[in-house]
């Protein structure tokens, strides 16, 4: 399952780009100096968006939070669950990582595959929040995606983000797997 994703876009990009559809405020008065990174990781701190009144909030979120049994809670799955009161939030990824066996049998770390939304420099996966952190949400995946893991990260254009912060369109009309790319 995605536990890396990459976000080299300028995290000031985004703010300014997500700030032509709604007025976003960082959550602490002025934009994070976060430097492009290819691997976010599980625990790292990464920028989130969350809907607060008629305004967004980008703030620096840990990604996991800890499981019943202790163990991180990084990714959840969408299916047959509601979401309309949940602290929803957008994580901004340019791709998301799926890992495989490696092909070289001399190898030891798993063989990395990146992904990303064809036409867009950069996407919003769906996440929500507890305890101060984020997971990502899960669904069925696209045909691009399924011969390396047998679920995806949902993912949406940027142009669908707010959609999903405002619940202005069900939650389950949002989480489509990712169509076939070229």
């Amino acid at each position: 399952m995605c536990n890396a994703y990459k976000l080299q876009t300028p995290v000031s990009a985004l703010f300014d780009d997500f700030s032509q559809i709604i007025p976003t405020l960082w959550a602490d008065g002025q934009a994070s100096n976060l430097e492009p990174r290819d691997d976010i990781r599980i625990t790292d701190l990464a920028p989130v968006v969350r809907r607060v009144g008629d305004q967004a909030l980008m703030a620096m979120t840990r990604w996991s939070w800890k499981g019943p049994h202790g163990k991180p809670v990084f990714n959840f799955v969408s299916e047959g669950r509601d979401f309309a009161r949940s602290d929803r939030v957008l994580i901004p990824a340019d791709g998301f990582y799926e890992f495989t066996k490696p092909a070289d049998p001399g190898q030891r770390l798993k063989d990395k595959w990146c992904f990303a939304l064809t036409g867009e420099p950069w996407f919003w996966i769906a996440g929500v929040m507890r305890d101060g952190a984020f997971a990502m949400l899960t669904t069925q995946p696209g045909p691009d995606v399924a011969p390396y893991h047998d679920r995806q990260v949902v993912v949406l254009p940027r142009a669908q983000g707010l959609n999903w912060l405002d619940l202005s369109v069900p939650s389950a009309d949002l989480f489509a797997p990712l169509p076939a790319g070229p």
